[in-house]
């Protein structure tokens, strides 16, 4: 099992920025993809972005050039940088971990962690 703790979020008005922060923990052999999706009342849950092991980061075209997704494989740990933050942008955001293992796949999932953008 991976756990994944996840950290930020909070209140933001229009404009400004934040940073989320995801530690995996556990069974981190076989850790592949890091990401982050989110979620907002009555939506489904969308990709915001995803990272490889390799460093090569993919965007939800939503987010792409205001948000930036890194990661640190010593640390296991992977962080979104969020900028210009709109209104549109409020939901639960849950951290993503993809785990290959012996030809098996594994996907977990954050506690999820609220960001509001409002004035």
């Amino acid at each position: 099992q991976v756990q994944l703790v996840e950290s930020g979020g909070g209140l933001v008005q229009p404009g400004g920025s934040l940073r989320l922060s995801c530690a995996a923990s556990g069974s981190i052999f076989g850790i592949n993809a890091m990401g982050w999706y989110r979620q907002a009342p009555g939506k489904q849950r969308e990709l915001v972005a995803t990272i490889t092991g390799g460093g090569s980061p993919n965007y939800a075209d939503s987010v792409k050039g205001r948000f930036t997704i890194s990661r640190d494989n010593a640390k296991m740990t992977v962080n979104l940088q969020m900028n210009s933050l709109k209104p549109e942008d409020t939901a639960a955001y849950y951290c993503y971990v993809l785990r290959r293992v012996l030809g098996n796949s594994y996907e977990y999932w954050g506690q999820g962690t609220q960001v509001t953008v409002s004035s």
